[in-house]
């Protein structure tokens, strides 16, 4: 029994000396071929060779500036100028009425203004018409007030002697503005109290649920759409808004991937309006300090829609390990949809390889003690 175990041993650790060569030889292949070994995309060195589809940038003192930050745009120290808008009725709009009748007391139709007059609430119907007494059933749909004072006074013109009449909005769909969307409070809101600007409009919603670099604000009038970022608003592109209007406020489209050797890989919004690399770096947690290779952080950037047909996409290289870079990330700007993406270092790719191999040589030593 003990040969037999003895020489059971020797034939395993015979068939292990001629495999383990081969484990290591294999695993030495593996490190050569790169493309079997697994990770998170290309090295560095595919990446910075001479490629035709795309454009390598080594970002310096000499080539950063088509690539920095624009200058901050200052606040705008003018107030908006509230002009009011000409309101006219539509269907669903609430109208008050005053009529006054100064003829002799008790020979008139209607309430003296010493009496107070008559008082009178009406509701446009669908067809946009309202309907008063010995007035009948005109149509006042895009009528403002004033033409429907006047229209009442024509129309009861020899029905009494001296008639006057007051129009007042109570319950406007023509006057208010509609605010949707990415807002705390959605609704509609009256402009009975006064014009609304649409800071007004957004704040009575409640503001944004978001950032306001990431808010877009898009404005409907019926005849035009204006979009643009909360945060110009908040600058100075406040203004007042036309009856009517629809506000919509949705998230704006300001996120960036960040691949490879980063703390927290995956789709990010934008940290800032204008977000330099140093900011989005430090937005995932910075380079992983070990497997990140400084030398190897990349910006991979699309050409704008409205670039020249047959301009190539941009590829970024920065060398963390030059103490300027820093200086040198904090004005690059990070745009709407760049890819972020730092390479591995040699030693961890080497680790990659080295660990399966380490991992045998336990192995073997342990089947081998046995």
């Amino acid at each position: 029994m003990i040969n037999s175990t003895s020489g059971n041993c020797q034939s395993m650790s015979l068939f292990s000396s001629y495999r383990l060569p081969a484990l290591i030889g294999m695993a030495l292949v593996l490190a050569g071929c790169g493309g079997t070994l697994s990770g998170a995309g290309p090295y560095k060195s595919d990446i910075v060779e001479e490629r035709p589809d795309y454009t390598v940038i080594d970002i310096n003192a000499g080539t950063i500036r088509p690539f920095m930050s624009p200058a901050q745009r200052p606040m705008s120290p003018s107030v908006t100028s509230f002009q009011t808008n000409e309101v006219r009725l539509t269907s669903g709009d609430v109208i008050s009425i005053l009529i006054t009748d100064n003829a002799q007391e008790g020979s008139g139709l209607f309430a003296p203004l010493s009496k107070g007059g008559t008082q009178l609430k009406v509701r446009v119907d669908s067809r946009g018409k309202i309907s008063l007494p010995y007035v009948g059933n005109p149509v006042v749909m895009g009528m403002t007030l004033v033409q429907v004072e006047e229209l009442i006074r024509q129309k009861l013109k020899g029905v009494t002697t001296d008639v006057q009449a007051h129009v007042d909005l109570v319950g406007d769909l023509s006057g208010s503005v509609l605010v949707a969307g990415a807002v705390k409070t959605p609704g509609r809101f009256s402009t009975l109290d006064g014009p609304l600007t649409l800071l007004d409009a957004v704040n009575q919603a409640g503001g944004p649920v978001m950032e306001p670099h990431l808010a877009k604000v898009t404005v409907r009038t019926g005849s035009a759409v204006t979009s643009m970022n909360y945060e110009e608003i908040l600058a100075g592109g406040n203004f007042v808004l036309q009856p009517n209007s629809e506000i919509v406020v949705e998230k704006a489209r300001q996120r960036f991937v960040a691949m490879g050797a980063v703390a927290e890989p995956g789709l990010h919004d934008l940290p800032a309006q204008n977000t330099s690399l140093l900011d989005a770096l430090g937005s995932v947690g910075g380079l992983k300090e070990t497997s990140a290779n400084p030398q190897g952080v990349f910006i991979f950037r699309m050409a704008p829609p409205e670039a020249p047909q047959g301009t190539k996409p941009q590829v970024l290289r920065i060398d963390m390990r030059d103490p300027a870079a820093m200086f040198f990330a904090r004005q690059i700007m990070l745009k709407p949809d760049d890819t972020l993406y730092v390479t591995n270092s040699a030693v961890y790719e080497w680790q990659k390889v080295i660990t399966p191999i380490v991992q045998t040589l336990l192995l073997q030593r342990t089947v081998n003690g046995l």
